[in-house]
């Protein structure tokens, strides 16, 4: 069920017996993340709008290949292509896996496009396709589900549900050239996952998010990194940009067991890092106001800081 073979051999998580949506799930790491949710027996939402990497255009196929390929192997799973950019295609979502399954536990928020521009170029539907995919399409899906949680825990019924968000180096800690509205986007999604993570903690739900790095679709259009995540691994060696490296830890995340919550985790290769926010690294204070002719003295020495 996987592009690395023996999912279920490889890893010895007990099964989850859970309902899961996973957007994006059609290719890349989306993919991986759906095979071994359901090898370890959670019934998957197949999401894929099926466009190209700049959000143009759909196709069933993706999501529907991905889809069989569980059911072959014996998991359960259904393929959907709603636009998770929109309001209503977002609900129509969550719908589906509680109509199709019977209830909902695990959201993993992975589509994501790519309309890369510099900011003295780019154009206004560059910005606006790249924060409607990205930090609208994560807090869509997440709101209908949340709603979901919500109404399930005032009814007095027992949830235990995980969300799982996708930010990025870019919009963290590795900031790129030619990414404002990708990197601005990520970093939201960073944010909206610690605000969710204090809201939904009263409904018995859990927000974290990853910034993965692997090879993906997009990752190989990026320029200047494209070249990096091409090279071939030798046969037999431990390939650190596979896109499989990064299902682990979601299926973690993702686990009833799981006490994380509001945290933020770079994954790359067998590498994981808990990554933190802004944070104060030096304060000056005067005793009164402060006046024009002081600030330098204060604070030019902050432009060679890193």
């Amino acid at each position: 069920m996987s592009s690395e073979p023996n999912y279920r051999s490889r890893h010895s998580a007990r099964a989850q017996n859970r309902v899961a949506l996973v957007t994006g799930a059609g290719r890349g790491i989306g993919r991986e993340h759906a095979l071994l949710l359901a090898a370890l027996g959670t019934s998957v939402v197949v999401n894929d709008l099926g466009g190209s990497n700049e959000g143009t255009g759909s196709d069933v196929g993706p999501a529907q290949e991905v889809a069989n390929e569980i059911v072959a192997a014996g998991g359960k799973a259904v393929a959907n292509t709603d636009n998770i950019a929109t309001w209503e295609g977002a609900k129509a979502l969550v719908d589906q896996a509680i109509s199709e399954f019977g209830g909902l536990d695990i959201v993993v928020n992975n589509a994501g496009i790519l309309r890369d521009g510099f900011v003295a170029s780019m154009d206004e539907s560059q910005w606006d396709s790249v924060i409607a995919v990205h930090l609208k399409g994560h807090f869509a899906v997440l709101r209908h589900a949340a709603g979901y949680w919500k109404d399930q825990s005032k009814a007095g019924k027992s949830v235990n549900a995980a969300v799982i968000n996708t930010a990025s180096a870019s919009g963290t800690f590795m900031p790129n050239a030619g990414q404002a509205n990708y990197g601005a986007a990520k970093a939201g999604i960073a944010a909206l996952t610690e605000v969710a993570a204090l809201e939904l903690e009263r409904y018995g739900v859990r927000v974290n998010a990853i910034a993965p790095i692997a090879r993906t679709r997009l990752t190989l259009a990026t320029p200047g990194m494209g070249a990096m995540f091409a090279e071939e691994v030798p046969e037999g060696e431990f390939d650190a940009f596979s896109p499989a490296n990064i299902a682990p830890i979601v299926a973690y995340l993702a686990d009833e067991k799981c006490p994380l919550t509001g945290k933020v985790l770079a994954v790359q290769g067998g590498a994981v890092s808990l990554l933190q926010g802004w944070t104060s690294v030096e304060t000056v204070e005067v005793d009164g106001p402060w006046l024009l002719d002081e600030l330098p003295n204060q604070f030019d020495k902050w432009a060679e800081q890193a």
